[in-house]
């Protein structure tokens, strides 16, 4: 079992940034690799960011450099940062655990925390 805690969410203007954080307890936190899943009202969850177990890689949805995922074996927690937010952004977002392999498919993640609302206004 993994427990999944994301703090870090809130309102924020466009433009501004905001950093979610996910803190993992249970079993081995080095053998997942972990995701940051969204979802707008009226939407599919979808992927946003995910990272290695060794956190030597990293894939994301954006491919303008918005946001970056990191973690921190030690400290058993993935950090989610994002920049230049707007509006579409706003959602739950999720942090998961997949074992092994970083996967874009939510139903393919075992664990998931209980989600963080961020609110971009215009």
């Amino acid at each position: 079992q993994v427990q999944l805690v994301e703090s870090g969410g809130g309102l924020v203007q466009a433009g501004g940034s905001l950093r979610l954080s996910c803190a993992a307890s249970g079993r081995a936190f080095s053998e997942y690799a972990m995701g940051w899943f969204r979802q707008a009202p009226g939407k599919d969850r979808e992927f946003v960011a995910g990272i290695t177990p060794s956190g030597a890689n990293t894939r994301y949805a954006d491919s303008e450099g918005r946001f970056t995922v990191s973690r921190d074996n030690v400290q058993n927690t993935v950090s989610l940062e994002m920049n230049r937010l707007t509006p579409e952004d706003t959602a739950v977002y999720y942090c998961a655990a997949s074992l092994g392999f970083v996967t874009t498919s939510p139903q393919a993640n075992e664990y998931w925390g209980q989600g963080a609302q961020v609110t971009v206004s215009s």
